[in-house]
């Protein structure tokens, strides 16, 4: 029996592949269905048109074609792959085509899968698509997404077989997992909060479903922990601050313009975005209309703090390790300070500041080792199309040499964190997690 327990509870581990990404409405607030639009002096042609509109807003918000378009291949026809700890997902085929994709499947199939985390057959899905958040949206909002996906070219494109492994590859195990871990149920409006915070935490807690990579998971792969708690994103080795945390990502001191601003254009006095958040900048939150926007910045704002979150021990500034900044600093020097500056203040609005940075002195260095060895940019936007970026050290940088660099830098200008290590280099240079 605890095998059974074990396989279908980390069935659910593949829930954790996908990245923080909101999504709106604009007739639904709060999760509470607004009266149904008016249609006086319009035809019913007209009527689908807007709500096909509106779906295609909400799908876009959502980044639905992030995960269903492979790279370089047509829209929403599936094809993207998702690599597991349990083995590789294939996203499937959303178009209408009627038999590669969802040509057959009617309003209700579709609700049943956001809402249910069910198939068109009844069986149940995979938490890789991570309907436990998606259970909070509105039937108005799923009916709507439906109607936009319905309206796109058709493109025949089967849909290439997952690769689990044994025993997570037993779909009926797949029912324990739901009945210990899956809440079923559309948001509900909290009444002593305004309009306003309740839009954002229908946003941030939908089919925004932050709460899929900004947690801790458990060997069974169910979120634990506080909500937005941070956590380990699975198949990209990367890692999701905590939003409660002021030692990580939490914005309760921020202004909430500073954080309208980095939602739509992944820049702000505050922070610059890279790695996986800017990719859902640039793929989705950049549309977010400013009412939605705000919403979702007042929600997060009001995160209630957590306690400080362990950093691990800064060292002692031994001789040994007075050494090794020395050397660090004299790395920094060579292919750092002249974006970064000598003081690491950075550029405002174009290189990010060392000097007092949150995402340099997290508990774990892996963003930090990303960063140097793949390089990043900005989010692309509408209004920043070419934005200035960070060029990969990989070949130019050995591990030892991105560990020490990146410990002076943890430890220059009141930065405190522990010291890199040419092996924690070595296993994301090859993708360990």
């Amino acid at each position: 029996m605890k095998l059974i327990l074990l396989a279908a509870a980390l069935a659910g581990l593949t829930g954790l592949g996908i990245f923080m990404v909101p999504v709106s409405s604009s007739s639904v607030f709060a999760g509470v269905e607004s009266p149904p639009a008016k249609t006086d002096g319009i035809t019913g042609r007209q009527a689908q048109q807007q709500q096909q509109a509106r779906g295609a807003y909400l799908a876009q918000a959502g980044n639905c074609m992030g995960c269903h378009t492979a790279q370089g291949g047509r829209p929403y026809a599936g094809g993207h792959v998702l690599d597991t700890s349990i083995g590789t997902f294939i996203t499937p085929n959303i178009t209408p085509d009627p038999e590669t994709g969802i040509g057959l499947w009617n309003e209700e199939n579709f609700w049943r899968a956001l809402h249910d985390g069910k198939a068109r057959d009844g069986s149940p899905l995979y938490p890789a698509f991570p309907y436990t958040e998606y259970t909070k949206i509105t039937r108005e909002d799923s009916n709507a997404i439906f109607a936009y996906l319905q309206s796109l070219p058709p493109a025949q494109q089967r849909n290439r077989p997952n690769q689990i492994r044994f025993p997570f590859n037993l779909r009926p195990l797949i029912y324990i997992w739901r009945a210990i871990y899956f809440e079923q149920g559309v948001y509900r409006a909290d009444n002593a909060k305004s309009d306003e915070w309740n839009r954002g935490a229908y946003l941030v807690q939908g089919l925004g479903h932050c709460n899929a990579c900004h947690t801790t998971r458990n060997p069974f792969g169910a979120s634990t922990g506080e909500l937005f708690g941070g956590g380990q994103l699975m198949g990209s080795n990367w890692y999701a601050p905590s939003l409660t945390s002021l030692q990580e990502a939490s914005t309760s001191d921020w202004a909430v313009e500073d954080i309208v601003e980095l939602l739509r254009t992944g820049s702000s006095s505050r922070a610059i975005t890279t790695g996986p958040m800017a990719d859902v900048i640039s793929q989705s939150l950049q549309y977010l209309t400013k009412e939605d926007a705000y919403a979702m910045a007042t929600y997060l704002k009001s995160l209630p703090e957590t306690g400080p979150r362990s950093r691990g021990i800064a060292p002692a500034l031994t001789e040994e390790v007075d050494t090794l900044l020395r050397q660090g600093g004299e790395i920094y020097e060579t292919h750092c300070q002249d974006c970064h500056g000598n003081l690491g203040q950075g550029a405002p609005g174009t290189y990010p500041a060392l000097a007092g940075n949150r995402g340099i002195t997290l508990a774990s260095p892996i963003n930090a080792i990303r960063s140097i060895l793949n390089g990043g940019y900005a989010p692309v936007i509408a209004s920043n199309p070419r934005p200035y970026g960070m060029p990969p050290f990989a070949q130019i940088l050995r591990d030892e040499e991105v560990a020490l660099v990146l410990s002076y830098i943890r430890n220059a200008w009141g930065n405190r964190g522990t010291l890199v290590t040419a092996a924690q280099v070595d296993r994301s240079r090859k993708g360990a997690q």
